[in-house]
C-alpha cells in the first residue's frame, strides 16, 4: 500500500491524552448490524493517565494502565473503563506524583522524605513497576493485566475490579516475561522471559503455566521453567517481546536490542535513570534465530541461525512443514532501537514533524523466514529450503552456522504492518493463510489491513480522521474458512460527536458491518482479548 494518506490537523494526539474512567457503562449508539451471534466482551489495555499533578511521563508505555470493556448483548453495546488499582497508580494518586519508575519516565525519591529514610530506599534497589498496561490474558479461570516485568495484576473482567498483585518471581527464576505468552488448546500458558541467575550467568527461560485444576488450586503455583535458551553475549541479554510456537517448536529470535545488565542493576543508584536507559544497540550481532522442542523441552544448540540486523516485537505465526519452520514477523530494519521514536513528544508532534522523525527511524517490514530442521553438512554454501512456495532462503556457512535471508510479505516506505492477529484458535502454530494487522503511517495507527500470506494480497479499511487498534479476529461460530469471522477495533475519530467506537468488520473482506458510538475519547490501546459469554 503506497499511502498517500495525511494527517495535517494532527487529531492522533488526541489518543495520547489523559481521560477520566466511568462510574458506570454508558450505551453506544449502532449504525449497521452487530451479529447476533457475538455475545462477549472487548476486553483492551493501554495507557489512560499521562501525567501525575505537575509530572508528565515521556514515553508511550509509561501512561497508567486504563482497562476498556466494549459489551456485546442481544446486539445492543456498552463501553466501560477504569483505571487498574496498581501500586504504581495507587501511589501516585496518593502522593500527586510519578513514585515508581516506568519504562521511560524516572521517579525521584519524595522531597519530604529526610536523609535516613532515603538511605534506606537506596538499599531496597529500585522498585519494579507494575503497571499493567500492556496486554489483558486469561490463566486458568483468571484474568490478569500484564506488562513485562515479573507483576501481573488479577483483575475481574466484568466488573473491571482490580483483584490482586502477583509476583511471578516467586514461582519462577525470570526477572520479566512478555505480554505476548502463546497457549495450547487445553489453555496451558508458554512464556519467555530474561533470567539473570548466579554469578551473572544469563539466559532466556521458557515457562509453562498449566491449564485450570480440577482442585480450583491456582495453576500459577504449579508453573515451572521448561527449558533455558543460552544468551549469545555475557551480560548483555536481548530484548524479548514474543517468541514463536508450533506444536512440536519453540522459537526465539535473539535481536540486537540489549539490556546492559550493569547499568541496570546500578541504575537505581543514580537519580534519573529509566528502563529506556538500559537499552544498548550491538551493530555487530546481526540477529540469530534459535530453536526448541517442545516435549520433551530441549534446546537445539546444534543449530544455529543468523541473519542481518532487525527489531522484532511481534511474531504473527510460526509453524512447520517438510522438515521446515516457517517463521512470520514484524520486523523494524537496523538495530536502533524503535522504542526511542515511541517518546510522547514524536507522537504528540505536528505532522510534518512526525514524518521527519520517522524518516530517520528503522524501516518496518513483514518478513517470513524458513529454517531447516534438517541439516546436511555437506551442502555448504547451497540454499537448503525445499518449499515450492517461498523465496525464502537459508545457508549453510562455513563455520556451521546457516545464513537466513526472508521472503518480504509486505513493505512500504514507513508503511508498517504491525499488532498482528490471527485466526488463532484454529491455526495457532499451523499452516495459515491470513494475517491482520494495524497499519502504522510513520508510526501513527491510520488503518486496518488484512494481509493474504501466501498471494501477498492486501485488503484496507481507513477513514478520514479516523485512528484505529489492533483488529481482535473472532471467528463465527462453526465457520469453515480461515477467515470466517469478524474483526473488532477500537477507533477515535476526535473531530466527532462520538469520537470513540467499536468498530466490526467482515474478516473476509474488510467490509464494515457495523458500529458503536459513544461519546468520550478513548486513548491509544495496545492489546486486549474478546471473551466470550459463557
Amino acid at each position: 500500500i503506497t499511502n498517500s494518506v495525511e494527517h495535517p490537523a494532527a487529531g492522533y494526539k488526541k489518543i495520547f491524552e489523559t481521560v477520566e474512567e466511568l462510574n458506570e457503562p454508558i450505551s453506544a449508539k449502532i449504525t449497521g448490524i452487530i451479529p447476533s451471534w457475538l455475545s462477549g466482551s472487548l476486553l483492551r489495555m493501554g495507557p489512560g493517565l499521562f501525567e501525575v499533578g505537575d509530572e508528565p511521563f515521556y514515553h508511550m508505555f509509561d501512561g497508567q494502565a486504563l482497562m476498556h470493556k466494549f459489551d456485546l448483548k442481544n446486539s445492543q453495546v456498552t463501553y466501560y473503563r477504569k483505571f487498574i488499582r496498581t501500586d504504581a497508580y495507587v501511589r501516585a494518586m496518593t502522593e500527586n506524583r510519578v513514585v515508581i519508575t516506568e519504562f521511560g519516565t524516572a521517579a525521584y525519591p519524595d522531597p519530604c522524605k529526610n536523609i535516613f529514610s532515603r538511605f534506606f530506599t537506596y538499599f531496597r534497589g529500585i522498585e519494579v513497576t507494575d503497571n499493567c498496561l500492556v496486554n489483558i490474558y486469561p490463566i486458568g479461570e483468571d484474568f490478569y493485566a500484564v506488562t513485562e516485568t515479573t507483576y501481573i495484576t488479577k483483575i475481574d473482567p466484568d466488573s473491571l475490579e482490580t483483584l490482586k498483585k502477583v509476583d511471578l518471581s516467586k514461582y519462577l527464576s525470570v526477572n520479566g516475561v512478555t505480554a505476548h505468552p502463546h497457549a495450547d488448546a487445553d489453555g496451558t500458558i508458554y512464556n519467555i522471559g530474561n533470567c539473570f541467575g548466579k554469578n551473572m550467568s544469563l539466559a532466556y527461560n521458557i515457562i509453562k503455566i498449566p491449564p485450570a485444576q480440577t482442585d480450583k488450586s491456582d495453576p500459577i503455583e504449579k508453573s515451572q521453567v521448561v527449558v533455558q535458551l543460552p544468551s549469545s553475549e555475557r551480560l548483555k541479554p536481548s530484548y524479548v517481546h514474543s517468541f514463536g510456537m508450533t506444536d512440536k517448536y519453540f522459537v526465539f529470535v535473539e535481536q540486537p536490542v540489549k539490556i546492559n545488565l550493569l547499568k541496570f542493576l546500578s541504575a537505581w543508584r543514580i537519580r534519573g535513570t529509566t528502563y529506556m536507559d538500559c537499552f544498548e544497540s550491538n551493530d555487530t550481532m546481526g540477529t540469530l534465530f534459535h530453536l526448541a522442542t517442545k516435549d520433551p523441552a530441549v534446546y537445539l544448540s546444534t543449530h544455529k541461525f543468523r541473519t542481518s540486523a532487525f527489531n522484532l516485537f511481534h511474531h504473527i505465526n510460526t509453524y512447520e512443514e517438510e522438515g521446515f519452520i516457517i517463521v512470520d514477523l514484524c520486523t523494524w530494519k537496523g538495530h536502533d532501537f524503535v522504542y526511542n521514536y515511541l517518546y510522547l513528544a514524536n507522537l504528540r508532534g505536528e505532522w510534518e514533524e512526525v514524518k521527519k522523525a520517522a524518516m530517520r527511524a528503522p524501516q518496518p517490514e513483514v518478513r517470513r523466514y524458513v529454517l531447516p530442521l534438517d541439516i546436511h553438512r555437506e551442502e555448504q554454501g547451497k540454499n537448503l529450503v525445499a518449499l515450492s512456495y517461498t523465496t525464502a532462503t537459508a545457508v549453510l556457512e562455513s563455520d556451521g552456522t546457516i545464513w537466513l535471508e526472508p521472503e518480504v510479505l509486505f513493505s512500504g516506505p514507513r508503511q508498517a504492518f504491525e499488532f498482528p492477529q490471527i485466526n488463532y484458535s484454529q491455526y495457532g502454530g499451523k499452516k495459515y493463510s491470513y494475517a491482520y494487522g494495524l497499519g502504522l503511517n510513520h508510526f501513527i495507527p491510520d488503518r486496518i489491513v488484512k494481509l493474504s500470506v501466501q498471494t501477498k494480497e492486501t485488503w484496507v479499511w481507513q477513514e478520514e480522521d479516523c485512528y484505529p487498534s489492533e483488529p481482535l479476529f473472532v471467528p463465527t461460530p462453526g465457520a469453515t474458512e480461515e477467515d470466517g469471522g469478524v474483526l473488532l477495533s477500537i477507533v477515535v475519530k476526535p473531530g466527532a460527536e462520538r469520537p470513540g467506537f467499536l468498530l466490526v468488520l467482515d474478516a473476509t473482506n474488510l467490509m464494515e458491518l457495523a458500529r458503536a458510538e459513544v461519546n468520550t475519547i478513548i486513548p491509544v490501546t495496545l492489546h486486549g482479548m474478546y471473551k466470550r459469554r459463557a
